[in-house]
């Protein structure tokens, strides 16, 4: 029996070049998602069986280049530098092809056993351009495959020459600098060749680095014996180089020769024919970013977004209810009436069945987040909206972090690393929170069915939404004025061209974030709620409870029996644990309408907002949990609570402080503890002050 051969691939490529598609396209493969050791960079690995082989493919995050400018390129760098790995798979967008080349280049000087993917090669065909990737393979000593990760096109020939270049002996790679460059290059690995320096990587690889004045690397050889020999020959080669290329800049000079390898390449590999008609993109962006049509265009889809978010969403909401409450009777039924049944039944059960209630509203909101992002079109609406975020002293690449922020805060925090201006990005981390991630919904779901009728449910979501992004850029103004002044940075952002939105990396998108909600709700949310419940049914008062057990007995009508009840209901739960916790806190949330209740909901979503909805399905439920007329928590919250102070509440909610998780990460992106503190002041004076605003006016309007 052959013993299975293991080969690690390096999946490398600039942004929107389709890696995670080519990676999803690999059938029956394993996905395993995780995060690169010390940092929060997202890690994907694809792991499948080909013959005797088990190939496990790395895909690295998007990089332009091989620099340290952002946290995404040092990840990327530092694995193709310091981790074990048999080939790098470079892929590379067939219609953009110099550009890319830029990338390759740098890999090209890692001197590794590679392979290209030329992927979109169908995109290319369309756009008349033709590509010639024997010759391409030539020039650079690698094999080139085109493929299409979208119509798997390519798929098994790039498996194939995956096997073969790793049984293969590498070849010399062909990454030619100039002649001044090269002789320098030539005149390094001399002195290596000459002391007969034993090192893993190769000597030209070392040359490379050396001139390019890596700083890891000079670090390294500036306590090695060898250092004597190569200063004086690294100070003539710069002096050499800088008088062929007038400058001292070897980040400069390196770049152009890296404009000019990829320049070269092209006018030797690609035809394309100009077609004066305008392509299908030139055609919808004309359109979807018209001066005075996109923006409009913009809002009306996500008004139409958040719609199919309440209307379809709420079809299954009432199955998944029913379900729930049978369990919970069900439960009581098997177990009887007793301290454990409710624990697990009005505790557990009751707690997590208010969170997956709204499983329907997540999974509509992501998946139509995650279609216009793989279309290509969140990428115009940052475009679009640059002009208009300047007005409110945000960068036009806030737009990224902040619709993220839309999905979840945790990735959204993490997002606004691509602001490269220190103020830009504390702006924007500050600003993300008024954008309501979608642990928020389950609240506007609720609050908005008990106050508005369902055929406006879909507008006022609409509104919600809207009107946090509007007071966020308000307060993003503010800030900019009071806080972070600095001058705007001009705005860069490359543009992909528009592509059928995949149904794989969609369904990834929406399974993940469903999933990620699934968890937290038996996890997190079920400790939180059992909790929740001990706190509201604990301190006992038995003297209190003999006395009201007493009256029901004597009591003639079962109206005023259930009266008595209700009564002792209410007695035991403002004399609880969390009662105390309420009332301690009733005086502060008093101005805004809210009973203590609500105010121990809110201080439950300072861990997750999630929870929210399962304090309010706890507290509420209780008195009431056997009448037959209920009709659920909706119901119950349009009972005890007013229009205006429901209001106020979606308000704050809207403002305050985001999740646990959250928080952390904000902490850790802002650097350090005194921005969170900075953070909670201003969000909760914020909210506080837009809810006491809320309530007193929707008061005058109501009475």
């Amino acid at each position: 029996m052959k013993s299975e051969k293991i080969i690690k691939i390096a999946l490398v490529g600039q942004p929107n070049v389709g890696k995670s598609m080519l990676i999803n396209s690999i059938s029956n493969a394993k996905l395993k998602v995780g995060n690169f050791s010390g940092v929060t960079v997202a890690k994907e690995e694809v792991i499948f069986k080909y013959k005797d082989y088990r190939i496990e493919i790395v895909d690295l995050p998007g990089s332009y280049s091989l620099n340290d400018y952002t946290l995404e390129e040092r990840v990327t760098k530092e694995f193709l530098e310091n981790e074990n790995y048999d080939i790098i798979l470079n892929v590379l967008d067939s219609t953009n092809l110099e550009r890319n080349l830029y990338l390759t280049s740098e890999l090209l000087a890692l001197d590794k056993k590679m392979i290209l993917a030329l992927n979109m090669s169908d995109e290319a065909k369309k756009e008349n351009i033709s590509i010639n990737s024997d010759q391409l393979s030539k020039i650079i000593g690698k094999p080139c495959v085109k493929t299409s990760a979208a119509n798997k096109i390519g798929i098994n020939d790039l498996i194939h020459q995956i096997i073969k270049k790793y049984e293969e002996e590498k070849l010399p790679t062909k990454l030619i600098f100039s002649d001044v460059i090269e002789e320098e290059i030539s005149n390094i690995i001399k002195i290596f060749k000459d002391s007969n320096y034993k090192t893993d990587s190769t000597y030209r690889e070392i040359a490379i680095k050396l001139l390019k004045e890596d700083k890891k690397t000079y670090k390294f050889f500036h306590d090695e014996p060898i250092w004597t020999k190569l200063q004086p020959i690294l100070n003539e080669a710069f002096e050499h180089i800088s008088i062929h290329y007038n400058t001292k800049d070897m980040e400069d000079i390196f770049n152009d020769e890296k404009f000019s390898f990829s320049k070269g390449i092209v006018t030797e590999v690609v035809i394309e024919k100009k077609n004066k008609q305008k392509t299908i993109t030139e055609k919808i962006d004309a359109i979807l970013i018209h001066k005075f049509f996109g923006l409009p265009i913009f809002l009306f889809l996500m008004w139409g977004l958040f719609q199919l978010t309440f209307d379809i969403g709420n079809i299954p909401m009432d199955m998944i209810d029913a379900f729930f409450a049978s369990l919970i009777d069900g439960t009581k039924e098997l177990l009887g009436d007793n301290q454990i049944s409710s624990i697990i039944a009005d505790g557990a059960i009751a707690g997590v069945g208010a969170v997956v209630l709204f499983i329907p509203n997540i999974v509509i909101l992501f998946f139509g987040i995650a279609l216009l992002e793989t279309t290509g079109y969140m990428s115009r609406v940052a475009f679009l909206l640059d002009g208009f975020f300047h007005k409110f002293g945000l960068h036009g690449k806030s737009f990224i972090p902040l619709v993220t922020g839309f999905g979840c805060s945790v990735p959204a925090y993490m997002s606004a690393r691509t602001l490269k201006n220190e103020r830009d990005r504390l702006l924007t981390l500050f600003i993300i929170g008024f954008m309501s991630c979608g642990a928020r919904l389950p609240i506007y779901v609720l609050f908005t069915g008990a106050f508005f009728s369902e055929k406006n449910a879909g507008n006022i979501l609409f509104l919600i939404y809207i009107g946090g992004a509007i007071l966020g850029l308000i307060a993003a103004k503010i800030l900019k004025i009071v806080v972070f002044k600095s001058e705007d940075e001009p705005f860069v952002m490359e543009m992909p061209k528009y592509r059928l939105p995949s149904s794989k990396l969609i369904w990834h998108t929406v399974s993940n974030q469903a999933m990620m909600y699934l968890k937290k709700a038996g996890t997190f949310i079920l400790a939180a709620s059992l909790l929740i419940w001990v706190a509201s049914n604990y301190p006992k008062h038995p003297e209190v409870e003999a006395s009201f057990n007493k009256k029901i007995e004597l009591a003639q009508t079962d109206e005023e029996k259930d009266a008595l009840a209700n009564e002792l209901s209410l007695y035991n739960l403002e004399n609880s644990y969390l009662g105390y916790i309420g009332k301690f806190s009733e005086p502060l949330f008093a101005p805004l309408g809210f009973d203590w209740r609500m105010s121990v909901a809110l201080e439950t979503g300072l861990a997750a907002k999630e929870i929210v909805v399962s304090t309010l399905g706890i507290l509420y439920g209780l008195g009431d949990e056997n009448d037959e007329n209920s009709k659920g928590l909706i119901e119950k919250i349009k009972t005890n609570i007013s229009m205006p102070a429901g209001i106020a509440f979606i308000v704050f909610v809207m403002i305050y402080l985001p999740c646990l998780a959250a928080t952390m990460v904000f902490t850790r992106e802002a650097g350090g503890w005194k921005y969170l503190g900075y953070l909670f002041v201003f969000t909760t004076g914020t909210a506080w002050v837009l809810s006491f605003i809320a309530f007193n006016l929707v008061s005058m309007l109501v009475a």
